[in-house]
């Protein structure tokens, strides 16, 4: 079979398994199982695939036709401007996620020398991300989990910011090491009774403590809240990442924590996505 008669199968195979993108998942899972670039799949449609890698490949489809996400499956996901190794023990990276990079480096256009903290650090995205960006900034990143603090580590050898980097095993509330010029947060903000209807990609294969945000989405956020008033310099910035319907809960409860609410951000689907607020 040919690249074009490989794909189509594929994408037969998923269509049939309702997954949306089927064509494009396809085409990515080819690539992977003969180790190219999607690039290659669409530039040379006539070379024959040998039965070794046809075999790979079919069983690539029939991970993602169980909803494993494709990020899962190929071990890596685009965030900003980087690609970065993800498992089934991080969440999976998300554009939506980008406003928060995105307003760090507006806000510090003209600043040096930042010390950045990232409470709930995962696969390092939001942080390794800024560090790339700015040299002259260092990270300091928390996770409970140690298989996210190694995925971490991973990325930021990768990216070439790893010594400008330190990460630390710890929950929230035992971790006071430190006073920061910034800290961001995208902590798990889904109320509990909620996940369950989540698509199956990310119910049945992103991990839960990434995603339960407790019986009102807001008990991680609280803590966050409470700990970064604790960590953070007197007119130090606070970036946080928010559920759709949690803009005016998460505000009252920074406020409460004596900060000045600068502004709250919209992600690509015009939904409020993040909190920026100035220490007082």
């Amino acid at each position: 079979m040919n690249i074009y008669s490989v794909v189509k199968e594929g994408t037969k195979i998923l269509e049939s398994n309702f997954i949306k993108s089927a064509k494009l998942d396809s085409e990515i899972l080819l690539a992977k199982a003969i180790n190219k670039d999607r690039k290659y799949i669409l530039l040379n449609q006539n070379i024959i695939i040998d039965q070794k890698k046809l075999t790979t490949f079919r069983k690539l489809i029939h991970c993602r036709s169980n909803k494993k996400p494709i990020a899962q499956i190929i071990n890596k996901k685009f965030f900003w401007n980087s690609e970065f190794f993800v498992t089934g023990d991080t969440l999976i990276p998300r554009p939506d996620s980008e406003i928060i990079v995105e307003s760090v480096l507006k806000l510090f256009r003209n600043k040096k020398n930042l010390n950045v903290l990232d409470i709930g650090v995962g696969s390092g995205c939001l942080l390794l991300s800024i560090l790339k960006e700015r040299k002259d900034f260092y990270g300091t990143g928390i996770d409970i989990s140690k298989n996210c603090l190694n995925i971490s580590k991973i990325n930021s050898l990768n990216l070439k910011v790893n010594s400008r980097l330190k990460l630390f095993k710890s929950s929230i509330d035992k971790f006071s090491l430190g006073k920061y010029d910034l800290i961001i947060s995208n902590p798990p903000y889904i109320k509990k009774y909620k996940i369950k209807y989540l698509d199956k990609d990310v119910v049945n294969f992103e991990p839960r403590i990434a995603l339960d945000g407790g019986l009102d989405g807001l008990s991680e956020i609280r803590n966050v809240i409470k700990k970064s008033s604790e960590l953070i310099k007197k007119g130090g910035k606070f970036i946080l990442e928010i559920g759709y319907d949690q803009k005016n809960k998460a505000t009252n409860l920074i406020k409460k924590e004596r900060f000045y609410i600068d502004s709250v951000e919209k992600d690509l689907a015009n939904n409020d996505r993040c909190i920026i607020a100035t220490k007082i």
